[in-house]
């Protein structure tokens, strides 16, 4: 899948997905290929929810999480969408074999 690589000094994360920008906080981050791995997973699950709606179930997971949680850290990790990607993120041909909609396991 192709994206456009951007260095962002101030982006508050090591690295986002924002289909199709890979943003990076730091250029050498960019050569990272579990990094990419994982921001590659987030691309298939916003692709597969039509981009928009992805941010709005990411934000409600997020939220929700942090009621449950009270914990910004606890409640971003249990984000469906992030449970996948790092559960799967070492495995490269993950998205070889990926099947739609496997975030939904991870809910």
């Amino acid at each position: 899948m192709r994206y456009w690589a951007i260095t962002c000094k101030r982006l508050p994360a090591t690295a986002m997905a924002l289909f199709p920008f890979m943003l990076f906080k730091r250029a050498a981050l960019k050569k990272e290929p579990l990094l990419i791995n994982h921001e590659k997973i987030h691309f298939y699950q916003q692709l597969e929810l039509l981009v928009l709606p992805f941010y709005v179930l990411y934000l409600i997971n997020y939220l929700i999480n942090l009621i449950r949680f009270k914990d910004h850290s606890r409640a971003y990790f249990n984000i469906c969408f992030e449970r996948e990607a790092y559960a799967n993120d070492r495995n490269i041909n993950y998205l070889k074999k990926r099947r739609p909609y496997s975030w939904l396991r991870f809910l």
